[in-house]
């Protein structure tokens, strides 16, 4: 297999929103097979219940990046922990690892074996803001970070909904 990406949406959204579409252009003309999948059950359903419907629906290896969203990013999390495979790079864009506010998150485990999660992934990105509306922010990012270990980037640019979302496209090989 060649390296593939795959963009998992956030909580509510849709893969042609924001600027999921346009990064998996730019990661097509680099060379990488690209999936967007939709997943409504992101933060609907338990993540108990939830997690064996994704891991099912795609196939991971060395060669793969993920990338998530907001609560496709901390599906991301729960991904990483249950794999039987390194992938290549894990890049949480607003991503969030406790309650960021005071709504519910099916998406988030109790507890998470972050050593699990550390090894199923040869590096991690973390982009989150000091602005971020819903409290995916630079403490959530710093948390992740400062238990996996990685990239940690701080911005000043809200949940990250632009059209166009370069950093993550440059900090992807």
């Amino acid at each position: 297999m060649g390296r593939r990406a795959i963009i998992f949406h956030g909580t509510g959204a849709r893969p042609e929103w924001i600027w999921y579409p346009w990064l998996a252009d730019q990661l097509r003309t680099r060379g990488y097979d690209v999936e967007t999948p939709h997943h409504p059950g992101t933060n609907v359903e338990p993540i108990a219940t939830f997690l064996p419907t994704v891991l099912a629906a795609h196939t991971f290896d060395e060669d793969t990046v993920l990338v998530g969203h907001s609560g496709g990013a901390a599906l991301l999390l729960a991904l990483l922990e249950h794999l039987d495979v390194a992938v290549a790079q894990a890049v949480l864009v607003a991503g969030y690892s406790t309650l960021p506010n005071d709504q519910p998150e099916p998406v988030l485990q109790d507890t998470y074996d972050w050593a699990a999660i550390r090894s199923h992934a040869s590096s991690f990105v973390f982009l989150n803001s000091v602005t971020d509306e819903f409290g995916c922010d630079a403490d959530q990012g710093r948390a992740m970070f400062d238990r996996l270990g990685g990239t940690l980037v701080v911005r000043d640019d809200g949940h990250f909904t632009s059209d166009t979302l370069e950093l993550v496209n440059r900090l992807i090989p």
